[in-house]
């Protein structure tokens, strides 16, 4: 069984690898002002491209009025918006304009992808883009504007920049970490050179007719990855637009922690197989962009590749020196890699700071693999409820400047 173990050594210690490659890229494109794929592109099209937004929300209202005025501050106007108050008291809630319609299902749906297949039944047929947002969500005003651009250019799936919206607790600093990291790693260096970036639950914007062609069979958490699946195998890239900047909550509680992470670990192993699917493509399309996308998204949750590191190296101090001083340099190199890439993209020095507690993150991860069969049974959703305005994030007198 040796040579299982020396298979998860090489692949565990490409995957350790491939961050810092990416960085040194990063620094190569910047150093040299080198042009990346975006504006390499030419703008194929004037026109303005009609946003249908899609706004989920369940069981809570609270946080769509700060949402709505995010989106009403737009400076570009062409959209509409649709919300989906599933299992919502929505009593308290109106609004003057007819571009927003309020929808509520009839019987409870319990599904973000019902939801969304809710809004689209209502979609007018003007709008030409569906764009997804989270209740927890603000947007800032030059956000479409961005997103039509990019349309301009011929893409056809767009996912947004997240900026963290709160960052009061360690939970939320070190959640906020991670979008950091991973932002950077999975979206903004793939964009750099080309490839696809890979797209989040919320703050994508999808062609209408192509969405369309999507067929969900699973209605229990994970769709971002289905459609990922589907939309790497359908469209050239995936682009990535920072300057879409989009303000997500961080979970700030441990409760709220341990639900999220046992939801994605588990969408990980729900769709394992698309990903399979999605590099196997790759390999008989001859599609590099394809095959890096599959590799990339058949590796298991960070946490879990640190954890196999750790464990490889005990292993090799017994019976392989030489591995084993070369695994305590890969960790090195990683280690590096990962400050690196915070202190670059991190704008707050609180966050830095918090890089220490990381390993008590790292743990309370590993915790919830073992309760992954929660997600099975119910709708683990994550509780929102820092009420915070657009003007409180952003300085109001410089609120076009990324949409020249």
């Amino acid at each position: 069984m040796t040579w299982l173990f020396d298979i998860i050594q090489v692949i565990d210690a490409v995957y350790l690898l491939i961050p810092f490659v990416l960085l040194i890229i990063y620094f190569f494109y910047k150093i040299f002002h080198i042009q990346t794929a975006i504006q390499h592109k030419k703008k194929i099209t004037n026109q303005n491209f009609q946003f249908g937004i899609i706004i989920t929300a369940h069981q809570d209202t609270k946080l769509i009025h700060p949402l709505i005025d995010s989106i009403e501050k737009q400076s570009y106007k062409k959209y509409n918006v649709y919300i989906v108050a599933d299992d919502c008291d929505i009593s308290s809630i109106s609004f003057k304009s007819d571009s927003i319609k309020l929808l509520q299902p009839e019987e409870p749906l319990n599904s973000k992808v019902k939801s969304i297949q809710f809004a689209l039944n209502n979609f007018s047929i003007e709008d030409d883009v569906v764009l997804i947002l989270d209740a927890d969500n603000l947007i800032h005003p030059s956000f479409l504007c961005v997103l039509n651009k990019y349309f301009q250019k011929g893409y056809k799936v767009v996912q947004a920049g997240f900026n963290p919206k709160n960052t009061s607790t360690n939970f939320a600093k070190m959640d906020a970490i991670g979008d950091l990291y991973n932002f950077f790693v999975e979206r903004e260096v793939r964009m750099m050179i080309g490839l696809s970036a890979a797209i989040w639950g919320s703050g994508i914007a999808i062609d209408k007719k192509i969405y369309s062609e999507v067929e969900f069979t699973n209605f229990l958490g994970g769709f971002d990855k289905k459609l990922q699946a589907y939309l790497v195998q359908r469209v050239e890239t995936i682009a990535y637009a920072p300057e879409a900047i989009l303000f997500d909550e961080k979970t700030s509680t441990p409760d709220s922690l341990e639900k999220q992470r046992i939801r994605w670990i588990s969408t990980y192993f729900k769709y394992f197989s698309e990903s399979i699917q999605i590099f196997l493509t790759g390999i008989y399309n001859r599609n590099f962009n394809q095959i890096y996308f599959g590799f990339n998204t058949l590796r298991p949750p960070l946490f879990i590749i640190l954890e196999i590191a750790f464990v490889t190296t005990a292993i090799d101090w017994f019976i392989n020196k030489t591995l084993y001083y070369d695994w305590l340099y890969l960790l090195a190199c990683f280690f590096f890699t990962f400050l690196s890439i915070i202190i670059i993209k991190g704008k707050d020095s609180r966050l830095i700071k918090t890089i220490f507690l990381l390993p008590f993150f790292v743990f309370k991860q590993t915790v919830s693999l073992f309760k992954l069969s929660k997600a099975k049974k119910t709708f683990l959703k994550t509780e929102h409820s820092n009420i915070i305005y657009i003007d409180q994030l952003i300085d109001p007198k410089n609120t076009i400047k990324q949409c020249r």
